[in-house]
């Protein structure tokens, strides 16, 4: 069983920076790490959506993958040792208001699905005012 919990969230302004952080408890170092984990946000009256994820690639590599609304704006990246996963948000823009999920799953699923994942955080809220 895993634990995941997001923390980072908040009131900023367009144009600004937030870092997200999505801690997960349960697995070892080395479970963790085989884990391919997503950001994923849902905005009020809207579907969840998919923001980026990253996974395990082979040979000591992880590859990413984003949304194209979030390309070039924002960053996943993880701390095995840490069992952490961050998602750095630069340049928000008011349209990235939403509730930020992150959330994991065993190996070989497809990044975007929601229904790829076996566990899910509670959520962490982000506001960007205009």
């Amino acid at each position: 069983q895993v634990q995941l919990a997001e923390s980072g969230g908040g009131l900023v302004q367009a144009g600004g920076s937030l870092r997200l952080s999505c801690a997960a408890s349960g697995p070892s170092g080395r479970t963790f790490s085989s884990y391919t984990m997503g950001w994923f946000r849902q905005a009020d009256g809207k579907e969840r959506e998919f923001v980026g994820g990253i996974r395990w690639s082979g040979n000591r590599l992880y590859f990413t993958d984003y949304a194209d609304s979030v390309k070039g704006r924002f960053t996943v990246s993880r701390d095995n040792a840490g069992n952490t996963m961050y998602l750095q948000m630069n340049s928000l823009k008011p349209e990235d208001t939403a509730v930020y999920y992150c959330a994991a799953s065993g190996p070989g699923r497809p990044f975007a699905r929601p229904s790829s994942y076996d566990y899910w955080g509670q959520g962490t809220r982000v506001t960007v005012s205009s």
